[in-house]
């Protein structure tokens, strides 16, 4: 299962994810390539896979990415091949922005789509001032494209309101689990049980009306 989790820069999805991560099993973060130079809190490899532009370009050409975009004169981008490797371990979370989330949606139409708002605009503001690793216009450009990202919550699945982080950590890992639960995504384990009753396993078909 793909879970993506966007919102406003600022909003604190990554600090969700990574508390959800310690409060679940089989959760793994795609980490996504980025253009732009690591924050001094960031480490290659864990945050972002930090690369060149030229690498980027690429990586892109040659069709390496699931999704892309340009964000704040930088470069992001998940890979396919990330995509595949975690895959394998478990439900992948993807931290991207609105661009990218829509070309997820068009790929992967089947993954669980989460958006994070802050709860109110000065809160976003003091979060983003908070951080100390942007200047004032960075920190301008990001509060003027979040009042157009927050425009787009209507297109998502899920929404948390990131007012209180226990509380929307919880939210974030209900709607996890929740997802886990659906019909669709227990058929095979399903098959166990019904043998256990002398059945063959082939889900009957739903009754309409």
């Amino acid at each position: 299962m793909i879970i993506v989790v966007t919102g406003p820069s600022g909003c604190g999805k990554s600090t969700l994810i990574r508390r959800a991560q310690d409060g679940m099993a089989g959760l793994l973060f795609a980490v996504s390539h980025t253009t732009r130079p690591p924050r001094r809190s960031e480490v290659d490899g864990r945050e972002y896979h930090f690369v060149s532009e030229s690498r980027f370009r690429k990586m892109a050409a040659a069709g390496r990415f699931a999704e892309w975009a340009v964000v704040h004169g930088h470069l992001y981008g998940t890979s396919v091949k990330e995509l595949k490797d975690k895959g394998r371990g478990g439900d992948v979370v993807l931290d991207i922005d609105i661009q990218g989330a829509r070309q997820i949606s068009g790929k992967f139409p089947e993954s669980v789509f989460i958006f994070v708002l802050p709860p109110v605009f000065e809160e976003l503001k003091r979060r983003l001032e908070g951080r100390g690793e942007d200047g004032p216009a960075t920190i301008a450009a990001r509060l003027e494209r979040a009042r157009e990202e927050i425009k787009d919550y209507r297109r998502f699945d899920y929404l948390v309101i990131n007012d209180d982080l226990e509380r929307a950590v919880q939210e974030l890992i209900s709607i996890i689990r929740g997802q886990r639960c659906r019909r669709e995504r227990r058929e095979v384990a399903v098959r166990s049980v019904l043998k256990s009753f002398g059945l063959d396993g082939a889900p009957s078909p739903r009754k309409k009306g």
